[in-house]
């Protein structure tokens, strides 16, 4: 794991189809000195199902897998998180342990904010809070979308509307 020098978050040119990257300017400043820029190898897990969240992650480049452990101990792949994406915020915030494991598919440029540090940010930063409520309603309704979809299944969900109607 080396560090590396980046450029700012006011200089990069993928801002506009990033979350809290279009921040206006002094907030993006104050969020660009929380950050600590590092890349990592394939195969890195950022963390894992069941620890501490003590940090969120940005991918600043490259790919991660998040996924679940069964029981028995089989991995299940929930999705694939790419560029610009946040990963451990919403466990951060609750302070509780991650539910998945964030694992890195190739080298990646990531950026590492102490969840007391975004705690902080968030508290001074009311566009900044709001941006993480509008992050964290997404993934519910993406949560809702995947739960309706394997549990209702496609014919069964247009039985039972057809039923109601």
């Amino acid at each position: 794991m080396d560090s590396v020098i980046q450029p700012s978050c006011l200089e990069c040119g993928e801002r506009a189809d990033r979350a809290f990257c279009d921040l206006p300017a002094d907030t993006l400043r104050d969020f660009d000195g929380l950050k600590s820029v590092l890349v990592y190898p394939r195969g890195t897990a950022l963390f894992r199902e069941g620890h501490a969240a003590r940090d969120i992650f940005v991918l600043c480049s490259g790919r991660a897998r998040l996924s679940v452990c069964s029981e028995a101990g089989r991995r299940l792949t929930l999705r694939v998180a790419g560029p610009g994406e946040i990963l451990g915020l919403s466990a951060a915030l609750a302070g509780s342990a991650h539910e998945v494991t964030a694992e890195l598919l190739e080298n990646a440029q990531v950026a590492v904010i102490k969840r007391k540090d975004l705690l902080q940010f968030l508290r001074g930063h009311r566009e900044a809070c709001l941006q993480d409520v509008g992050l964290r309603s997404q993934d519910l309704h993406i949560a809702y979308d995947r739960v309706r979809a394997v549990g209702l299944g496609r014919g069964r969900r247009c039985r039972t509307v057809a039923r109601v109607h």
